[in-house]
Parts: C-alpha cells; structure tokens; sequence
C-alpha cells in the first residue's frame, strides 16, 4: 500500500532539531521525499508496523506529530500533481 507521511517536530530547542534529522532520515530510508516534510512510502502491513514503531520511539510524543495517509494498493488515479515533481514516483522502478 502506498502511504503519504507528513510529521511536524517542534525545533524550538536544539534537541528538536537533532529530532527532525532523525525522522527525516528515517522516512528517506523507507520512501521518497516529495516535499520538505513529507514522503511516500510504499510498504506492507509489517513493515508499516515497525515503521512506526521507529517514529514512535525518536519523536517527542507531547510536542511533535507524524501523520500516515493511506492510499491504498492502487493508488496511481489518486494522485495528480501541479508544477515540478521528483524524478522518481512512488512505485516506478528505479533502473540502475
């Protein structure tokens, strides 16, 4: 299923900052950046899991928010896009 995460870390304090890094780089290590702070992820239902189990454990709980937007298996007719996108969509295969 295709996931859009967006997350919002308060970086008011230097620990928010070191925070933000950390879910940033953890939502590169499981999907496309599509815009600052939001990715999508392609993923199933156990890999779901532990990926919120790792967000869960790096945010501030009563000062941050991750969201999970579920699209869906098919996806594709649920997007449209204005303006510039990634070289990369979610769920294209990358060629090497």
């Amino acid at each position: 299923m295709l996931l859009v995460i967006t997350y919002d870390v308060n970086t008011t304090q230097t620990s928010g900052a070191k925070r933000l890094r950390k879910v940033a780089k953890i939502c590169e290590r499981h999907g496309i950046r599509v815009q600052n702070s939001v990715f999508e992820v392609l993923v199933d239902a156990a890999h779901l899991v532990k990926l919120k189990q790792e967000l869960s454990e790096t945010i501030d709980l009563e000062q941050d928010s991750v969201r999970f937007y579920r699209l869906g298996n098919s996806y594709q007719h649920k997007i449209d896009t204005l303006g510039r996108t990634g070289l990369l969509q979610s769920g294209e295969p990358m060629l090497l």
